[in-house]
């Protein structure tokens, strides 16, 4: 029971040292995630290595997390995911999708978010967006659509479905690890449901009859425009005395001095398209480049190379015959992420050669070899047209490097017998924690049998697992127990009591829901729930009132990112398959928002009472 005389703490001793150490961790750990200059499992390693170093917390304590049940059973349904996605089966939403679009265009955003929402209840959404984004890009181009309008209902659909139950986000099993720890009791899988239905209905309808006229419609006007790529294509003829003849590509200083990639080398009456690293450069050959043309222009006498005028730069007359362009999407997990793109290697793994990258707002032209890729960057590449076809069909596995934004995209094989199998091994996982049995048992189990039955090797398991989201939960929840153990979330909870707890325990609950959902916008949402949960439990302590809304507060408004394009992660694939603008997704999100904030501050105490 709320007692308004306990609400406010008008006294409080001093900080303790350890205090003041978790405090300049956790502002730290802060600065970090919003400015991205450091990998998230880096940060997280590094909060761990400072407590454990100043004594904080012990090496025990500081590593339980990654034998905390939240962070397991993250890691068992990112392999049930895969699982369930490697049979094909989201895939053959496809053409159902394009049928909808066709005939009415808002029916079709509203089975797709439908669609998405439902499935990302229980399979992570990461990978879903990952599936669906070249599908969906497809759909719009079929049906006259500019694919921004439909990338970003996309995203937000998968953010609201993950809401609904507790296995549908990292998010809800972070919160409910952190409410295990602290005597509070575990979430069951349909806590959420009640209020997780009401956000996602809400978000779909608001989409619909709203958000979809704040969309951009940023038609694609050719990869030519897109890319920028008139000013950096070209053809050049290597003439007698240049230093690049006799010499293998791989080896020319002339290459490495114009910063050059070679996309096809025309000899005689042959054309030899992407050539290898080996092949040795002659007189007289003709070489079509990406490269900066005025270097070329101020370099050409002293290179001994001519310019050939007349190369277009329309779409079709980019590709030299036998190639096509592709539109490489990196996405989350990717073994291409946080590599260069001479790193990455993409003419020896995938015969393409990279004419340039889009980086958000930014297309990138300039010392493209140094070029570090994230998830959601687009490569344009030059590819040999016998190796599309293989590109597109990996590309739809959901363990795939990248997807790929093509006219036409690979269809996996339906494997309806695997389908029903593992779908019925997810169904059993969510029945048996219905009826009591605890998560980790039942997604542990589930794994076993997937691996038993040869649904994934253990290879492919390990491949599933993102390591960087298990390696945050780890340090995120460390810091949560440091925060915890010097009694900094309770300190942290007196001052949020201190502002608004004169106005009673849902003030204090919409002042937790906004300066979570404030957050979580710039730093990662997993990372946002672990150190806010502490502190809302702490805050239902100091007030006497039940923990459960404050906490349903933190879950629902940490997975609530629709404003900024790096608050989630499927914003952030997004982001530059679309050609958004950070601004895009402040028009669209803040509106969204707002409704939420004031959903939440409405309906978690009626639903969750105090």
């Amino acid at each position: 029971m709320w007692d308004r005389r306990r609400a406010v703490r008008l006294t409080s001793p001093a900080m303790t040292l350890a205090e003041w150490i978790v405090l300049g961790v956790l502002l730290g750990a802060v600065v970090l995630f919003i400015s991205g200059r450091l990998s998230i499992d880096l940060v997280a390693l590094m909060m761990m290595a400072v407590l454990i170093v100043t004594g904080v917390i012990s090496p025990s304590d500081a590593i339980a997390g990654f034998s905390d049940t939240a962070t397991l059973t993250v890691a068992f349904m990112f392999v049930l995911s895969a699982a369930l996605l490697r049979t094909g089966a989201l895939a053959t939403l496809g053409p159902r999708l394009a049928q909808r679009f066709r005939q009415n265009a808002t029916v079709g955003l509203l089975s797709l978010m439908a669609a998405v929402a439902l499935c990302s209840a229980f399979l992570n959404n990461t990978p879903i967006v990952a599936v669906l984004l070249p599908i969906v890009v497809q759909t719009a181009r079929g049906a006259g659509i500019a694919p921004s309008k439909l990338l970003i209902p996309l995203s937000f659909a998968a953010i609201l479905g993950g809401t609904t139950t507790l296995i549908g986000t990292s998010t809800n099993l972070v919160v409910s690890g952190v409410a295990e720890a602290r005597g509070v009791e575990a979430f069951s899988m349909f806590l959420l449901t009640p209020m997780g239905l009401v956000f996602a209905a809400a978000g779909i309808i608001y989409m619909v009859v709203l958000g979809i006229h704040l969309v951009p419609g940023r038609d694609r006007k050719g990869l030519q425009d897109a890319f920028g790529m008139r000013d950096y294509l070209t053809e050049i003829e290597l003439l007698q005395g240049s230093s690049a003849v006799g010499q293998r590509i791989m080896d020319s200083h002339l290459v490495r001095e114009l910063e050059m990639d070679i996309i096809a080398i025309q000899r005689g009456g042959n054309t030899f398209t992407v050539p290898a690293g080996d092949m040795m450069l002659e007189v007289g050959d003709v070489l079509k480049v990406r490269c900066d043309i005025d270097r070329i222009r101020a370099l050409k006498d002293r290179a001994h190379v001519a310019l050939k005028p007349g190369l277009k730069v329309a779409e079709d007359d980019l590709l030299t015959r036998g190639t096509k362009l592709v539109e490489f999407v990196i996405t989350s997990n990717s073994d291409l992420e946080g590599k260069s793109l001479r790193e990455a290697d993409l003419l020896r793994k995938y015969r393409a050669v990279a004419l340039a990258v889009r980086q958000r707002e930014e297309v990138v032209h300039e010392r493209l070899q140094d070029v570090v890729l994230h998830a959601g960057d687009v490569v344009l590449a030059e590819v040999r047209a016998h190796y599309v076809e293989r590109l597109k069909r990996l590309g739809v596995r959901p363990d795939s490097p990248f997807a790929i934004l093509a006219e036409e995209e690979g269809m996996p094989i339906f494997a309806w017998r695997r389908f029903l199998f593992v779908a019925g091994v997810l169904g059993a996982v969510v029945l048996a924690n219905a009826f009591g049995v605890p998560i980790l048992t039942a997604t542990l189990v589930a794994v076993c049998l997937i691996v038993l039955t040869g649904s994934l090797s253990m290879k492919e398991v390990y491949d599933a697992i993102d390591w960087k989201i298990v390696f945050l939960m780890a340090g995120a929840l460390s810091l949560g127990t440091a925060m915890d153990r010097t009694g900094l979330a309770d300190r942290l909870a007196a001052g949020l009591i201190d502002l608004l707890g004169s106005w009673g325990p849902v003030a204090v609950l919409s002042g937790t829901y906004l300066i979570t959902i404030l957050l979580t916008e710039t730093m990662s949402n997993t990372a946002t729930a672990a150190l806010l949960a502490p502190i809302a439990i702490s805050t239902a302590e100091e007030l006497h009132v039940s923990p459960v809304p404050f906490l349903m507060a933190v879950t629902f408004a940490a997975s609530a990112s629709f404003m900024t394009p790096i608050g989630y992660q499927t914003n952030a694939m997004i982001y530059s398959a679309g050609q958004y603008r950070a601004t895009d997704f402040l028009r669209v999100g803040a509106p969204l928002s707002l409704l939420f904030w004031l959903l939440a501050t409405l309906l978690i105490p009626l639903i969750y009472p105090f």
